[in-house]
């Protein structure tokens, strides 16, 4: 018979699958920090040598990092999907811009359909909260508050959609974004007019996803990805039209 017997799970075991879960399941990110090791084990009902191997195990699986005289963090295991050399092609190729922006629409169109059929009401109450966030920022023009918040609400609808792949895929997406790989976003939250139907477009988001309407949820985030895509273009136009008008100037003038 294909019976064995049942062995106490060690207590050590216990805390790496319980750690492992977190960052699988999105809750502890990539360079956050761990509580001091007293809290922790307290907070796990563990021993502190029972936790120290824990956080050994997990080192040796490149989950945790210790960093001196600073403490233990979660490793930053995103970009990892992308190669140095195929993210220098994505920085330096504008192809790479708008075949970004439309995988983003398909995914993050797919990720509010979920959340508005999946989300716990703990998920829709966070994502109010950032857009909450979002108005008040918006409210007192605070351009480079409101295009981190921009990031933290289409975060906070793929955790809501609870699929861990699509989860640290489109977190290793974002990060490329925050680093400007793809492009500068901050230059779209200074222009008035954008900054207004963007936040227009976040509500109509947030307002289907309260309402758990899965449909209006993917279009809404679909019309709204559509129009960075037209912002995008029309940004890269204009840049044109500037260099030619530049070369025209100095072909007139005779200046450099």
């Amino acid at each position: 018979m294909p019976f064995q017997k049942v062995q106490t799970e060690k207590l050590s075991l216990a805390v790496v699958k319980q750690i492992e879960l977190l960052i699988l399941r999105g809750i502890l990110r990539p360079g956050e920090r761990l509580p001091p090791e007293r809290e922790l084990a307290d907070r796990l009902g563990v021993s502190r040598p029972s936790l120290r191997e824990a956080i050994s195990q997990l080192q040796e699986q490149g989950l945790l990092t210790a960093k001196a005289g600073s403490g233990i963090y979660v490793a930053e295991v995103l970009g990892s999907a992308f190669s140095p050399a195929l993210i220098r092609l994505f920085s330096s190729h504008d192809e790479a811009v708008f075949d970004y922006l439309s995988f983003r629409r398909d995914m993050e169109g797919l990720a509010a359909e979920r959340a508005a059929r999946l989300g716990s009401d703990s998920d829709l109450k966070v994502i109010q909260a950032i857009f909450d966030k979002m108005e008040a920022a918006h409210a007192r023009n605070a351009a480079d508050d409101e295009a981190h918040l921009d990031a933290q609400f289409h975060m906070a609808i793929i955790e809501a959609s609870h699929n861990v792949v699509m989860l640290h895929m489109m977190r290793s997406m974002f990060d490329l974004l925050r680093q400007g790989v793809f492009y500068n976003r901050q230059i779209m939250f200074h222009q008035r007019t954008t900054r207004d139907a963007i936040l227009n477009q976040h509500r109509a988001i947030n307002a289907a996803l309260q309402a758990r309407d899965p449909e209006a949820a993917r279009q809404a985030v679909e019309q709204h990805l559509s129009f960075v895509e037209r912002c995008m273009q029309d940004q890269q136009k204009a840049q044109r039209n500037e260099c030619i008008a530049r070369q025209r100037l100095e072909h007139e003038t005779g200046t450099r």
